[in-house]
């Protein structure tokens, strides 16, 4: 079932620009629904369609509850608000402008502090465990940051946090949290929710205090190659486009407001 929701679009949008701050908002209000937020805080950010040096940002102070597609402000990679109105927050700022300039695949990037994976980013090995099969899809796409130095106040630790990433599309971050990227809202989106619920399963088989059980390295690697070299795509989409929609669906029965 494909997601085919009218759309009433503003004017001075292209349907890109709309249907992405639309998919942005959606992607918000989804951390709220699965506890991936921290109120005001925390960044999910896009890339403006058809711009060379602008992405989408709420302003400050905005709950990710209340987030709608027409309150975004265009931000510049030097920080100035080119559309919209508000606050830039200076950390979303210093953080996605210099990963979006310097990241040709990250046109999102997702920031939170979602519980599950900044419970394992507070261990002395942070590493996802090769446990089980959605651990093993996560591992390999996912790179770590060891070098926690304090809050992300300058645009340096953006460039810092980009080459750190690499070609990785998700990343743990050393005592403060995690980042997923994407070429969509969508992927971005899946990478994150997932992380979380491999970072849940790991923590709770942990918790029980008896030895994991690690796949044998043979079976890491028939996996990875099974991931690498045959992603199914149902009726021609990613899977995440698949789920992007189902989540989308629901929100329009309950807050349907977020696509204003």
């Amino acid at each position: 079932m494909n997601y085919t929701k009218p759309q009433t679009k503003p004017h001075g949008y292209t349907d890109e620009q709309w249907q992405v701050r639309v998919d942005l908002a959606a992607a918000h209000r989804c951390a709220v629904m699965h506890g991936l937020h921290e109120g005001i805080f925390n960044h999910f950010t896009m890339r403006v369609p058809g711009e060379e040096n602008r992405y989408y940002q709420i302003p400050f102070g905005t709950h990710w509850s209340e987030v709608t597609a027409s309150c975004f402000m265009e931000v510049d990679y030097d920080g100035e608000v080119q559309r919209g109105e508000g606050v830039v927050e200076r950390s979303a700022y210093c953080i996605h402008a210099p990963m979006h300039r310097l990241m040709p695949g990250a046109a999102a990037v997702f920031h939170t502090h979602m519980p599950f994976a900044s419970a394992l980013t507070r261990l002395e090995d942070q590493h996802i465990k090769p446990i089980g099969q959605t651990e093993l899809g996560t591992m390999m796409k996912t790179g770590y940051d060891e070098d926690y130095d304090g809050p992300g106040l300058d645009p340096a630790e953006g460039v810092r946090l980009a080459e750190a990433c690499g070609d990785n599309t998700v990343m743990l971050m050393a005592n403060h949290g995690a980042i997923t990227i994407g070429e969509t809202v969508a992927e971005a989106y899946d990478r994150l929710y997932y992380l979380e619920r491999v970072a849940q399963v790991q923590l709770y088989a942990m918790w029980t205090g008896q030895p994991l059980k690690h796949l044998s390295e043979s079976v890491v690697e028939k996996t990875y190659k099974v991931y690498k070299g045959s992603a199914m795509h149902y009726g021609g989409r990613k899977n995440a486009e698949w789920h992007f929609d189902a989540l989308k669906r629901i929100l329009d029965r309950k807050e349907p407001d977020y696509a204003e």
